[in-house]
């Protein structure tokens, strides 16, 4: 059997204590070094436990041929709300729309300027630019890698309209200053909640403090379709009636139109899908955080680790367990000999990529960032990895860096 680890958040465990679990996991013979093999990710392992249920709820669907508009999405929109903390929700065609259709409800466009992180997925900045308006970059905290709200008022200028913080990796930024800032200068806050969808900061859900909280529900993510999806959450009644027009090519009516929108609508056999899942939801961030836990103690050894850092009143869902190290990419290497999966989340900043050369950027302008793309890499996380794979992946890092 398994030595027991304890659960990451919640528990103060001493290095001695730590020492003492990993001596007698060693013991206990779960170090084990025969041949293993551990996927970045397994939707395949996580699939098999909820099948039956998943293809009770398609089948109806497909029957009725209420493919578009069915009454799954509002169940799951009302679903999703209560969960957030927020009034209302609308479901959507991807995280990327979510974040494009709630700047174009603010009435964000050419000549304004929204300030993000530039150590993200490429949807935050795409979807400023599609806009017309202008992606400002800040740089983000090197302990979480979040927006460093510190830095965030030195960016702003007469024609900011906006504030997008990213919540990275599965921990929301720290809301309370980038709130305070924004509120000074009169700004909207649009959260990319995409990679956090249950994640709490001082008791608040993700997407709840904002204007607008932008969730994905792409296959790898903690609550993950069958295809492409997405969500705004928000408090703001109006805010979401606008947003269901502009979901549906701005239409008010039938065939009557008050805004220029786009089809950024959620299929119905996606939000039937995520109605069965998101009853497993909780469970499943709550093995995320035990899996991070047993990382943690696993490594805390290391000294060429850096672990992921979950700062004081945060919880974490963990969509990714992200470590970093000089070393990364003959890790990385090494790992992919011994058949382990990672991935890096993100090899290049946004304001390095090509086409936002015309930004005026340059590399050495956001540091922390820059240092970040270079030494991140992602561990297998997901719910149903083994106790054996965790200490497998642990084994292979601390050989490598002997």
């Amino acid at each position: 059997m398994s030595a027991a680890l304890p659960q990451r958040q919640g528990v103060n465990v001493s290095d001695r204590a730590r020492g003492e679990l990993v001596d007698n996991a060693v013991a206990a013979g779960v170090m084990t070094r025969c041949a293993m093999k551990v996927a970045l990710l397994d939707l395949k392992a996580q699939f098999a436990t909820i099948r039956d249920q998943v293809v009770q709820a398609i089948l109806p669907i497909l029957d009725s041929q209420q493919s578009v508009n069915g009454p799954a999405i509002k169940q799951l929109e009302e679903l999703v709300a209560d969960y957030s903390g927020c009034r209302a929700a609308v479901g959507l065609s991807s995280g990327t729309d979510a974040l494009l259709v709630s700047l174009m409800a603010l009435d964000i466009g050419a000549g304004d300027e929204v300030i993000c992180p530039p150590f993200t997925f490429f949807g935050t900045a795409g979807s400023i630019w599609r806009t017309g308006a202008k992606p400002v970059f800040v740089d983000i905290d090197s302990a979480t890698f979040n927006i460093d709200p510190a830095k965030i008022a030195d960016a702003i200028t007469d024609k900011t309209k906006a504030i997008m913080p990213v919540h990275l990796y599965g921990q929301m930024a720290e809301m309370d200053p980038i709130m305070a800032v924004a509120a000074e200068h009169r700004l909207a806050v649009i959260e990319d909640a995409a990679q956090s969808i249950g994640a709490a900061y001082k008791g608040r859900k993700a997407g709840s403090i904002g204007a607008a909280g932008c969730l994905s529900f792409y296959p790898t993510k903690n609550l993950g379709g069958v295809g492409d999806g997405g969500m705004v959450v928000t408090n703001d009644t109006d805010l979401a009636d606008k947003i269901r027009a502009l979901r549906n090519h701005g239409e008010t009516s039938r065939y009557h139109y008050k805004y220029v929108g786009g089809n950024f609508r959620l299929d119905t056999i996606q939000a039937a899908v995520l109605v069965v899942k998101l009853t497993y939801l909780d469970g499943w961030s709550a093995k995320r955080r035990a899996n991070a836990a047993r990382y943690d103690a696993l490594l805390a050894d290391c000294s060429q680790i850096v672990t992921p850092k979950i700062a004081e009143g945060n919880e974490s869902i963990f969509n990714q367990y992200v470590i970093r190290t000089p070393k990364r990419d003959g890790l990385q290497a090494f790992l992919a000999d011994h058949e382990i999966g990672t991935g890096i989340y993100y090899p290049l900043c946004l304001h390095q990529q090509e086409c936002f050369k015309g930004l005026g950027y340059n590399t050495g302008d956001f540091p922390v960032s820059e240092k970040a793309a270079a030494e991140v890499l992602a561990l297998p996380i997901y719910p149903e990895l083994a106790d054996e794979q965790i200490d497998f992946v642990a084994d292979k890092i601390k050989t490598f860096l002997q």
